[in-house]
Parts: C-alpha cells; sequence; structure tokens
C-alpha cells in the first residue's frame, strides 16, 4: 500500500504540472490573441477630422511624432508580428466593382488582366539588419522589381537626409537596427502615397479577410483585390503612423505588399488626376513583356516626383504625330538616369531631362539596359557645390545576388585624356565603359569611373 500511496502522490503532483503549464499556455494565447487582433489598429475619426487608431483611444496618447524624428510608435512593443489581413471592422471604406474595374483599367487598359505570380509574391523586405545591406532591400526578378527600386531610393533618402540625429555617412546606412527599418520604410512609402496626394490627401488600401464584390464576365477575380478596404487619411503624420502599425501588409510574406502599395499609390494619386498626366503615348500603367508586366515610366515618375509623367524630358513636347506629351515639372528629390545599348542618341524624347539628371538630393533611380539599381552619395552637397563634384564618391547597389555590399565607386569630372585611356585599359586590352559608366556619363559627361578594386559589371 505504501508504493500504491506514492504512486497516488505522484499522480497527483504530475496533474498539478499539467494543470499549472495548461493555465500558463492560456495565458501566453491570451496575449498573442491580443497583440494579433485585438490591437489591429482599428482606424477612427476624432471629432477634428484626424485619423487615429484604437490604441489611441487607451490611457496612453500613442500620437504620431514629428515626421523626420525617426520614432514612429507601434501599436505594441512585443515583437510579434500583425497579420497581413485585417479585420473586416477595421474601418475605411470597402472596395467596389467599379472601382476594381477602373484600377485594372489603369494598370492594364482591360479589366481582364491580373497581376503574375512574381508580382503577387513581391512585397517589402530588407537584409539582416546591422550589416553591409542593412539599409537595401532585398529585390526580386519581374516587374515589381522597378518598384521596390524605386522605392529603396526613397529609403535612402531618409536614412541619409532627413532623418534627424544622425550622422550622414555611408557607416551609419549599416548600423541601422530591425526597428530603424520599419520606419526607414514606414516613412518612404508614407512620403510616396502622399505627394501622390497632392500633399492633401493619402489612400492606403489594406485586405481583409471578407470579399467585397464577385467575378463577372467583364471582371475575373483574382481573390486578392476583391477583399481589399480603402482608408483616407489627411495629414502626412498620420499616413506614416497608419502604414507603421499596418506594416506587416506590405513587408509580410504572402502579403501582396508591392501590389498593395501600387493600388495605394494610384487611389491616392486618383483616377481623375491620373487621367490628366497621361497622354496619348501612355494610356495605361503596365506593359505585358514575357509573361508577365513590366511598369511604365509612369508609374516611376509617380513615385518620384508624385505625377504620373510618361516621359522622362523636361515639361512638354510634341510627339511624332504632333501630339502633345507629358514630361517632368519638377525637381524631385530622387532622380532617374538611363541608359541602354539600344538606345538611340538622337531620340529626344527618349532623353533624361534636367529635373530628372540633377535631383535635389544626390540619389538617382538608374534604369541600366532594363536593369533598375541605385546609384547614390552621401555628401548632401554634391548637385549644390560645383566644387564637390569635380571628384566625388558614388555607392551603386543593384539589387540582385550575388551583391554582398554595395559597390564603391570614385567619379573624376575632369580627368586628362590620357588617364581616360590608361583608365579604359585598366582591366585588359580592348576594355569598353561598361553600361553603369555610361549611366553615369549621361549625368557627368567625359567623367571616368573608378571602381575601387570591383570588377565592372551591368
Amino acid at each position: 500500500m505504501q508504493v500504491s500511496d506514492k504512486e497516488q502522490c505522484s499522480q497527483e503532483l504530475d496533474l498539478e504540472e499539467i494543470t499549472r503549464k495548461i493555465s500558463f499556455l492560456d495565458k501566453w494565447r491570451q496575449i498573442f490573441s491580443y497583440h494579433r487582433l485585438g490591437a489591429n489598429s482599428t482606424t477612427l475619426q476624432n471629432h477634428e477630422g484626424n485619423h487615429i487608431t484604437a490604441d489611441e483611444t487607451e490611457d496612453g496618447p500613442g500620437m504620431p511624432q514629428p515626421t523626420g524624428q525617426g520614432h514612429l510608435p507601434s501599436s505594441s512593443l512585443c515583437s510579434i508580428p500583425k497579420p497581413s489581413i485585417i479585420s473586416s471592422k477595421s474601418g475605411g471604406f470597402p472596395i467596389s466593382l467599379a472601382m476594381a474595374m477602373k484600377l485594372r483599367q489603369s494598370l492594364f487598359g482591360n479589366t481582364i488582366h491580373v497581376f503574375s505570380h512574381d508580382w503577387k509574391k513581391a512585397y517589402f523586405r530588407f537584409h539582416d539588419p546591422f550589416s553591409d545591406l542593412a539599409f537595401a532591400l532585398e529585390v526580386g526578378k519581374g516587374g515589381a522589381r522597378s518598384i521596390q527600386m524605386a522605392v529603396q531610393g526613397s529609403i535612402i533618402k531618409y536614412l541619409l537626409f532627413t532623418r534627424k540625429g544622425k550622422d550622414c555617412d555611408f557607416q551609419s546606412l549599416c548600423a541601422i537596427s530591425k526597428q530603424e527599418q520599419e520606419q526607414a520604410l514606414a516613412v518612404a512609402l508614407a512620403s510616396i502615397v502622399w505627394a501622390a496626394g497632392a500633399a492633401e490627401k493619402a489612400t492606403v488600401c489594406l485586405v481583409t479577410e471578407d470579399t467585397y464584390i464577385t467575378s463577372t464576365p467583364d471582371y475575373p477575380g483574382d481573390d486578392f483585390t476583391e477583399r481589399l478596404q480603402l482608408f483616407e487619411l489627411v495629414e502626412k503624420e498620420a499616413t506614416e503612423k497608419f502604414i507603421y502599425d499596418h506594416l506587416q501588409c506590405f513587408k509580410g510574406e504572402g502579403s501582396h505588399g508591392v501590389i498593395l502599395f501600387l493600388y495605394s499609390l494610384i487611389f491616392s494619386r486618383t483616377f481623375e488626376r491620373l487621367q490628366k498626366d497621361l497622354d496619348a503615348s501612355t494610356t495605361h500603367l503596365l506593359q505585358p513583356s514575357a509573361g508577365g508586366f513590366l511598369c511604365r515610366q509612369a508609374i516611376l515618375n509617380m513615385i518620384l516626383t508624385g505625377r504620373a509623367s510618361p516621359n522622362v524630358f523636361n515639361g512638354y513636347q510634341e510627339g511624332k504625330s504632333q501630339e502633345i506629351l507629358h514630361g517632368v515639372l519638377t525637381r524631385s528629390d530622387v532622380g532617374y538616369l538611363q541608359w541602354g545599348k539600344d538606345a538611340s542618341e538622337d531620340d529626344r524624347l527618349a532623353q533624361v531631362g534636367s529635373m530628372l539628371r540633377t535631383p535635389k538630393l544626390p540619389i538617382w533611380l538608374c534604369n541600366i539596359n532594363g536593369n533598375p539599381s541605385v546609384l547614390f552619395s552621401t555628401n548632401r552637397q554634391l548637385l549644390s557645390d560645383w566644387k564637390a563634384e569635380r571628384r566625388f564618391d558614388l555607392y551603386l547597389y543593384r539589387g540582385r545576388p550575388p551583391q554582398q555590399k554595395p559597390v564603391h565607386l570614385t567619379v573624376d569630372t575632369h580627368s586628362h585624356h590620357w588617364e581616360r585611356n590608361q583608365h579604359e585599359d585598366e582591366h585588359g586590352p580592348g576594355r569598353r565603359f561598361s553600361p553603369v559608366e555610361m549611366a553615369i556619363r549621361t549625368k557627368w559627361r567625359e567623367a571616368t569611373v573608378n571602381w575601387n578594386g570591383t570588377i565592372p559589371f551591368l
């Protein structure tokens, strides 16, 4: 009987231990449930018409920090990610069939086409924090790459030149944490959609759990667009905070993050403004290519300048059929350079104008033989002080493996002809200028480029 008593006592202790562990798990299940669902930032409007979140109605004020302060508030200090699909009761208003058809028409020129697989899987994801590419997005294949690299330019703009309290040098780009990465992405996305909304109103699209429209013969569904809710924000700071609070919807795997951003960009611009931006040369924003879709210039210009100009020249020009074509009207913070081996030097309409070649900040989205990349300098004065353009450093990020760190280039705009010849022979007889160098020469004619030990590519 003594042995039996011991066994009974042991069983009771085991039951108590199991009960205690179940209680402990239930406690954490409630915490997980709260952070993933309950705290999912339900959007409301206060008496002043400004958007606030459910977190701001609790005891803490939760007010957004001023733009560029580098401290966007999170709805939780917990590192548990929020889901990419939000509750249908989160506020905003659902997409309608008419809106979805206009969206398709603006993108594809018809209501039948849907995004290809490479677009659907594209989202915004950084390389590892505290690494040589901590500031850089991982970029996939297909047409979405151009959008990711254009957003990359705005991320670099924030990290180098607009956030407060940080040194504007290359090392600062490599020393950012995961939180700083998320802040940079939220600020970049918000600033782009805010500019597209003419600095008056931004519209952010998120995917919900409910379906609001059904397929028709004229509109085949994609199980994504039909579940959109649109959130309108009337202050730039509120837009930054809203995107930060829902950042998982843009950076989570399977979130369709790049498409969501593109939708937000179009709805912020509005169909009416978009129609005025475009011209006879470009009636919709995407073009078919090898089973997928590529971005037309109008999308890139909308990201860079806030306006969906279809061309890269300054102002307005007359086309070959006497139609008026729309170019870029103002200097943007991030510029644009392009060079292609098949491009005709005599095609004046394809020449990038000074508005894009000389931006306010030394950052350029580049299209080099159809491949997007970003070129930048850490010297804010590069484009405003002619002495700084005598000899200077640039960094190139092309977003493709096996690149492990940005390429360091040294540009000399006043080298002598014998130095140029020596430089051309540096990597072997008969070496020609690389496409990267040719793109740089569209901005600085006669410049020589020292690759500082890297073998020239592209």
